[in-house]
């Protein structure tokens, strides 16, 4: 056969394969459809109705990358995102031409002063430099995009010991004091797998200045890895901290009490997406896993959502008494704000007793999770700006906020966010979804399926296998001193010089009509509703 021979023939089999392979899987679909009874509108319309689910599937990655504007997306948008992203990979926050903010939205704004504090005027520790690894572009083109890795020497804004925030100074033997204001919130080995955690343990020991909370998922080795400082997390089931039978183990808690990097420990009561107990199938507990839980292998984990130890505020305040006692260290506890009785009960019965925690941290309703109830995440709890004056408030008017900081959690993953949080009444806060995204996460929303395609919500192997350690540490490290660097940036131009200053009088809010309120004013309306509802 002739070459022309065997080009006719490629020209049938290809001619071929456009127009009978689509009509031989057109003719397959529109029975398997028709015949179907699941679904009626595959069964009414076979072939064309299966468009509307295909359609459907891939809307959130349409919806992401194509039609939602830079600031639509939930629960972040593009611009937030990205924030983060150049905040981690090239420790850069400047922007050109303008913001994108809705300025008409109603929102918080940051009072500048007239008069602003010089670079030399704040009260900054960049003596000790920060040995990181930054992206620099070469070419940023349509189809292609060159940029290299280079080492740099940060400047790690750490607070001056003198403004050093300090857990548990009065109350302990082993005070925690922290020279930066941020830190990663609560996320258990098991739900972020071994790679990930361990970049962040990397990131943020190299950082420095900052801490680590473990999740209710027990200490791993992969928390240590990098030497950060650590706030250990004790939930309701108590995972390695606990007896065979799930009781609490006096035994366990000391030996976690002793090990260096552990500076605080901190009782879950809730969290703002999840105001119940964990679950995690019996497949999913591996011999690590329950070796660092502390459970049976292989056996499906319901954790209560409740502590057995202690049912009220006094029963729960003699309890942290011995963890302080016998552990020495801080100890604290993580609320989410609802029942405003039972909160002023209990803080009422902290000025009463003298007793209570040496932080507690305020976790708002738009908290994240790894895996919740709908219905949790969307309707319980107050949102974060409203419950931190809350539990600030509080705790002045009884006269006991002297006594314990306030750490904040909801979705402050920016310097201005972390600011008005501070000023709302905040000492510290805490961030979760940011650190996943310094170390590659997409926002795909399967962190319940062990599906991430990021390699970070999952303990697949495989697609842990995208996820470098060595590289993706230096974006954490950079994103939290990126932040402190922006709190500097804020705290200058409200006129003070370090920002652990920040307080309500440097806030106000706009509403839809332009009109500005203080947050003294917000709160003593608030105050005369409530007495003229009572009265």
């Amino acid at each position: 056969m002739s070459l022309t021979d065997y080009l006719v023939i490629a020209l049938f089999i290809f001619i071929a394969l456009v127009i009978f392979v689509p009509v031989i899987l057109f003719i397959y679909w529109y029975v398997k459809d028709d015949r179907q009874k699941q679904h009626s509108i595959l069964r009414n319309f076979p072939v064309i109705g299966k468009v509307r689910y295909i359609t459907e599937k891939v809307g959130p990655e349409l919806r992401q990358y194509l039609f939602n504007n830079d600031t639509e997306g939930k629960p972040f948008s593009r611009k937030e995102y990205q924030d983060v992203v150049k905040a981690g990979k090239y420790k850069e926050r400047l922007i050109g031409f303008g913001s994108i903010r809705d300025f008409d939205e109603e929102g918080f704004y940051i009072r500048n002063t007239l008069f602003p504090k010089l670079v030399d005027e704040m009260k900054v520790d960049n003596t000790q430099k920060v040995k990181t690894r930054v992206y620099k572009v070469d070419g940023d083109n349509l189809f292609s995009r060159k940029e290299h890795s280079e080492e740099k020497l940060a400047d790690p804004y750490y607070l001056r010991d003198e403004d050093a925030v300090v857990l548990g100074e009065k109350t302990c033997r082993q005070p925690f004091r922290v020279k930066g204001l941020v830190g990663q919130s609560a996320m258990s080995y098991g739900s972020l797998g071994e790679k990930a955690i361990t970049a962040l343990s990397k990131g943020l020991g190299l950082a420095g200045g900052t801490w680590m909370n473990t999740g209710e998922g027990g200490l791993s080795q992969y928390h240590l890895a990098g030497s950060p400082d650590i706030i250990m997390q004790i939930g309701p089931d108590m995972f390695g901290v606990r007896k065979a039978n799930g009781e609490f183990s006096w035994e366990e808690f000391k030996k976690k009490s002793e090990i260096p990097e552990v500076k605080a420990f901190e009782l879950k009561l809730a969290q703002g997406a999840k105001t119940r107990g964990g679950h995690v199938e019996g497949e999913k507990v591996t011999e690590e896993i329950a070796r660092i839980r502390l459970v049976e292998v292989g056996k499906t984990i319901n954790s209560p959502n409740r502590f057995y130890e202690f049912e009220d505020a006094p029963s729960m305040f003699d309890f942290i008494e011995e963890l302080r006692s016998v552990g020495g260290k801080p100890v604290g506890m993580k609320i989410v704000v609802g029942d405003l009785d039972a909160l002023e009960s209990m803080i009422s019965y902290m000025k009463e007793s003298g007793k209570g925690p040496d932080f507690i941290t305020v976790d708002g309703g738009e908290g994240g999770t790894g895996a919740t109830y709908q219905e949790l995440a969307d309707s319980v709890g107050l949102p974060i700006q409203s419950a931190l004056t809350v539990v600030d408030e509080m705790l002045r008017e009884y006269g006991v906020r002297d006594r314990v900081k306030i750490i904040a959690s909801g979705k402050l993953i920016t310097p201005d966010k972390i600011a008005i949080a501070l000023a709302m009444g905040a000492d510290l806060v805490n961030i979760a979804r940011g650190f996943m995204i310094s170390v590659g996460c997409i926002m795909a929303q399967v962190c319940h399926t062990n599906h991430c395609p990021a390699g970070v919500a999952t303990t697949d192997k495989k697609l842990q296998d995208g996820l470098i350690v060595d590289e993706k540490h230096y974006r954490v490290c950079n994103y939290v001193i990126s932040l402190r660097e922006g709190l500097f940036n804020l705290a200058a131009a409200a006129g003070i010089d370090n920002p652990t200053q920040f307080e309500r009088k440097h806030i106000v809010h706009k509403d839809k009509f332009g009109r500005v309120s203080p947050i003294e004013d917000i709160l003593h309306a608030a105050k005369r509703a409530q007495l003229q509802k009572e009265s």
